[in-house]
């Protein structure tokens, strides 16, 4: 039998060494959700008018850090508290690729800004003109009915020559049939109007529930009546709705807060209805671990999640904006 020798024993550590780098540094097929941190809203925002703030409280919005997961964290994702994992499929639909996932992301934030400004500014009297205009079409969901059919940046404007102009009236008309029956839906695609037809399928979750397999995201008109810039450079997605829309009323001298440092997650929808939103799990963790008095998110199995990682944070479910401001205004002492 052959002894090792010093240069063998150093060389297997060194293939070790490298061995266990690569599977720290190397990307898996997979993604990890990770707490961020609650951000200020206001040093963000813009707004003709404002008023300066000065009571001690404030709005906030937290992101989900989101990532490839490496080798070894996609063998053990608990290696960081309140990651989950994620395979690749749930991030990235068919013909949708890291590039196309941020811009898509950047977009929706874009549009929640503006969303989000027109129901503040409507709360505090403001005339804003709006117009629905369909729905956008944001990406396809992988095997579903939709894909070869639809595209994304489809606007959807009518489901079986019936006028779709929010989500919730596409939700509405897909879900009066049943799953494989067919739908005929049109949609504006560019400067040109296209029919298709789409048999529905199943949804997983409620095999009674038709779906066709789209994610979306409302398509509107916006004039606002006062200028409202808001700047979050590299993040996306529309799930700071909500706070937005709260710090646009704070900072025109509406007392929102109350003096406490309220956090906000949820898409905001031109009718004031606050929308489900992922990442409520890290979003809560991250709220939690930043100091924040409350945290106000949408009502259902979001708001459950939250409370089942909120310690000590103050959970407020809220199903619209008004409800929010109510909740807020009312809240009793901690």
């Amino acid at each position: 039998m052959r002894s090792l020798t010093p240069v063998r024993v150093a060389a297997a550590g060194l293939v070790l060494a490298a061995i266990v780098a690569a599977a720290f540094l190397l990307p898996s097929d997979s993604y990890l959700l990770l707490p961020d941190h609650a951000r200020a809203v206001e040093p963000l925002v813009e707004i003709q008018g404002e008023k300066p703030m000065r009571d001690g409280g404030g709005i906030y919005f937290v992101a989900v850090d989101v990532r490839k997961a490496s080798l070894i964290e996609r063998v053990f994702p608990g290696l960081h508290d309140g990651s989950t994992l994620v395979p690749e499929d749930e991030l990235l639909p068919p013909g949708v690729n890291e590039d196309a996932r941020r811009e898509g992301e950047l977009r929706a934030m874009a549009r929640s800004q503006q969303v989000a400004a027109a129901v503040a500014l409507r709360g505090l009297g403001y005339s804003v003109s709006t117009t629905n205009v369909g729905v956008l079409v944001d990406a396809l969901v992988g095997a579903s009915p939709a894909v070869g059919k639809l595209r994304p940046n489809d606007v959807i404007v009518s489901v079986d020559g019936k006028t779709v102009r929010t989500r919730s009236d596409l939700l509405r008309r897909v879900q009066a049939h049943d799953p494989g029956e067919e739908v005929r839906i049109v949609v504006r695609r560019g400067t040109r109007r296209e029919a298709v037809t789409i048999r529905t399928a199943a949804d997983p979750e409620d095999r009674d529930r038709a779906v066709i397999g789209v994610f979306v995201e409302q398509a509107a008109s916006i004039k606002l009546p006062i200028e409202v810039k808001i700047d979050l450079g590299n993040v996306g997605g529309p799930s700071a709705g909500l706070a937005f829309a709260l710090d646009v009323m704070e900072e025109l001298g509406r007392d929102v807060d109350g003096g406490r440092k309220i956090a906000a997650t949820g898409e905001i929808e031109l009718d004031g209805r606050v929308i489900p939103v992922g990442g409520v799990k890290q979003k809560t963790i991250a709220v939690r671990r930043s100091g924040i008095d409350v945290f106000l998110v949408p009502a259902g199995d979001n708001a459950r999640e939250a409370r089942r990682h909120a310690g000590d944070l103050r959970i407020v479910p809220v199903k619209t904006f008004q409800q929010a401001l109510q909740s807020l205004a009312t809240l009793s002492p901690a």
